[in-house]
This record gives C-alpha cells, structure tokens and sequence, in this order.
C-alpha cells in the first residue's frame, strides 16, 4: 500500500495507484543478516590455488620464516594478500575482505601479522624472493600440464614480452625518482607470457627499478629476462622455442648479444631505434622491394608495407640478425618524426627468425603490443601504486601482485577455456564472476554456496567450478 497526504488529510490507496517518481526501487537497509557472503565467486580462484598446489608449494617456500609455535602459516598469509588484490585490493590491509569471509577463505591473519610477515621477507632480501620464485616456477609446470591444449605452449613456441612500467608515487619512497614522462615514482621492467589471442597473459618476471631507471638498460633487460627464463618449464629455459619480444628498450649490442649467445640460442624480435644509418638504408631501398603487410586474419593490413635491409645497418650485430622496416600512413592526427619519410611513419626491430616471410615477422612483433594489455591488467591489480616505503618492502609487494595475476590467468586458462570469459580482464572479472554473492548453506557435513539463479553469470560460476573440480589433486 502506498501513502499520499494531501493539505488536510492523509489516506491509503492501493501501490497501483501512486505515481510512481523514482527511478530506483526503495530498499530498507539493516545489518545483523546471517547465512549470506560476500565475493562468493572467490571461491574460483581459492579452487585454483588448490587444484594447482600454489598452497603447498609456496607453504613449504616460506616454512623456514615460520617462527615456533605461530598459529598462521606464512605461505597461508601471502597467499591471503594475493587474493585481495586479484580481488580488486590494493595494500595489505584489504586481507581484511577475506577475514570476514572464513567461510570461504579459511582463518585470515591480523593486519599486523601480514606487515610482521611481509618486513620479516623483506629483511631476507634475495633469499626469500628466491623461495616464492621457485614456488611459482614449479605450480607454473603443473598448470600449464593440467591446461593442455589451452596452455600457452600448445604450439610448441613460448612468447615473452619485456616491457617497462611507470607506477606513479604520491610520497616520498625509497628509490622514487622523476621519470622520463616527468613524474615522480618507479619504473619496474616487467615480463609476461603471451597467451595468443584466445587468452591474456601471465606475468614472469618483475625487476623494481627507481624512476629515472633507463628505458635501454641492457643489464636491467637481461636480469629480467634471466627471471622469465627461470620461470618456464626446463625445455624453453634455452633454445628457439622461446622468443623473447621487446619495444626498441631491448634493441641494444649488449641485450642482443646476449639473446643469440652460443648455448642460449633464444628466438627474439627486438624493436630498434631508426639511426641514421638504417635511415639512409630504409631510403635506398626499391619499390619493388616492399611487401604489403598483413593483418592477423591473413588479409593485406591497408597502407602499410614492410622490408629488409642489410648492408651497413648490421654491422657490429649478432650473426644471423635479420633487419625488417615497416613503412605505414600515420593515424589522423598525428605527428611525424624526423626519422620518418614520405610522409609515412618508420618502425624497425631485428629478429633472428631465418625461416618466415617477413610479413609475418612484422606481424608476429606487431602483436607485441598485448603486452600493454598486460600492464593494465597489472595496474588494475595491484601495480596503480607501491603501497609500502622501502625498496625490499615493494620488490615483496610486486611478488604478491605476479601471485595475484597468476591466478587471474590460471583460472581462466582451467576454467572457463571454451568460454569467451577466458579473455576478461581482471575488472571484468570481478564485476561478474568474483563479486557475485551466494547463500551459504550447510546441510550434514557439508557446506554449499548457493548462487542467486538470477544473477547473469552464475552458469558461467558453476560450470568453471565443476571443471575445476574434476582436474586432478596435486601428487
């Protein structure tokens, strides 16, 4: 029923009736309700820590900091605080989300023993970076078998993509400095694996650097790259059956040189800066001798031609490196640079790749760009800030943030592989699978999450739980 006053007198008259104004139903808030939880759909990303062992291993990584008679686990810990972020949390305090969910989550550490645990890591230095390292390397072997055909490595290559990352600091932090697009923070160099098209990426690497760190550091590229290689199962630690991908940060002597060292042998495709001598190269080069580049559906990408020189552009390089340009009609709107020519815009990177045509070479670096897909999926996990003050504190912190975007790609990647989810990116995720609420209902010994049957994604809930349910415990 609904009430209307008038200037004398107030009467009732049926809801059908009342002109109804508001836009949004009128609900009645209290507190005190049982039985209901709250980021229910975590629970995916608690089933894929079990089911790829990611808590024993990193349990038995972190046991020698377990101090006698604690009543957390360290690993248990971290792993918590992995969870908040890949949940849409940002500092360690947001553990708190979990602790309110036991349910769920399972016992939760106070905000203080998260920080003991975190500064006590951080104390260690290289030893403990070493142990959670390890642990992931060893989960990442065990998910890629139990995805199969969905694995990265399906087509018998690995791609890795090296790329730095500006995070912007809002105090005064250890080793923040102004950066080269005059703001004031770090620049981490960071590594992901390349999905393809049919999923994201999974991060492999993270090298916290101060923020005037050069874009071109070679010895930062190789430390990075040493740690992706680290993380890959033992066959593609060396070998043309990795390729390692760059912007024209990597195209240096030193950084090649060492990609194509003898008994390393990687495959790479490294972006190089336009000097004056590939310059004048690129101007000698006939008409005949451009090829029309290609988009990924095999068609001819419009307005775009690439080539390869040789001459005096290779000399000083590593044997076997192989020069390709591409000359394009800029967009709308844009400037040209004074490497440029014809009023086209002028790309290089190397390869060591003898045995493809060249547009596919060019496309094959082009799609180096999912690599910013990859960074802000990283900046929605974790990575906008650093929230801690010393350096020790934040290369621990940028472990957590790899932890948490490891399981927003495993769970895909496990879950949901004939599903067009598998490509949502972490906000997408959350909105529709992860923040979704659930009744809680224990019937005997067992214990059930109800999801609401009308809420748009709950197929897609139940359905990823079931596969993941029916993948084999860890040995």
């Amino acid at each position: 029923m609904g009430l209307v006053e008038g200037p004398d007198r107030c009467c009732r008259r049926s809801t059908s009736q009342v002109k109804r104004t508001a836009l949004y139903p009128r609900v009645r808030v209290e507190g005190g309700g049982r039985g209901a939880v709250s980021q229910a759909g975590g629970v995916l990303l608690v089933e894929t820590v079990r089911k790829s062992g990611l808590d024993q291993a990193i349990s038995a990584a972190l046991a020698p900091w377990r101090k006698p008679r604690a009543v957390h686990d360290p690993g248990k810990i971290l792993l918590d605080v992995a969870l908040a972020v890949a949940l849409g949390g940002d500092c360690l305090a947001d553990a708190g989300m979990l602790r309110a969910e036991p349910a769920v989550f399972g016992p939760v550490a106070s905000d203080p023993t998260v920080s003991r645990l975190v500064d006590a890591l951080a104390a260690s230095g290289p030893k403990a970076l070493a142990a959670i390292r390890a642990a992931r390397a060893k989960v990442r072997q065990r998910v890629w078998h139990l995805a199969r055909n969905a694995a990265p490595d399906t087509g018998g290559q690995v791609i890795v993509d090296i790329d730095g990352v500006l995070v912007v600091a809002h105090s005064d932090k250890q080793d923040a400095a102004a950066t080269w697009k005059k703001t004031y923070g770090h620049h981490p160099l960071m590594a992901f694996v390349d999905h393809g098209s049919p999923g994201s990426g999974e991060p492999v690497a993270a090298v916290l650097r101060p923020g005037n760190a050069g874009s071109n550091t070679a010895a930062d590229h190789i430390t990075t790259a040493q740690l992706a290689l680290a993380q890959l199962p033992t066959r593609y630690r060396r070998g043309r059956r990795t390729l390692i991908r760059t912007d024209s940060g990597g195209g240096t002597h030193a950084f090649v040189g060492w990609l194509a060292q003898r008994g390393r042998w990687l495959s790479y495709s490294v972006g190089m800066t336009i000097t004056d001598t590939i310059h004048t190269a690129v101007l000698a080069v006939p008409t005949s001798a451009w090829t029309a580049a290609i988009e990924p559906d095999g068609e001819i990408r419009d307005g775009a031609w690439v080539a390869e020189i040789a001459g005096d552009a290779l000399t000083g390089w590593a044997k076997g490196m192989r020069l390709i340009v591409r000359k394009e009609r800029p967009h709308p709107g844009a400037q040209l640079r004074i490497t440029d020519a014809d009023g086209l815009r002028l790309t290089c990177f190397a390869t060591n790749t003898a045995d493809a045509p060249i547009a596919e070479l060019e496309l094959r670096h082009r799609q180096r760009a999912r690599a910013e897909d990859r960074i802000r999926a990283a900046r929605a996990t974790g990575l906008t800030n650093l929230p801690l003050h010393q350096v020790a504190q934040n290369q621990i912190w940028l472990e957590i943030v790899q932890l948490a975007l490891d399981l927003l790609a495993w769970m895909p990647m496990l879950a949901l592989t004939n599903h067009p989810a598998r490509r949502w990116e972490p906000r997408r995720l959350r909105l529709r699978l992860f923040s979704a609420a659930a009744q809680l209902v224990t019937t005997g010994r067992s214990r059930y999450l109800r999801f609401a049957r009308h809420w748009p994604w709950t197929d897609v809930i139940t359905t990823a739980i079931h596969r993941l349910e029916t993948l084999p415990n860890p040995g």
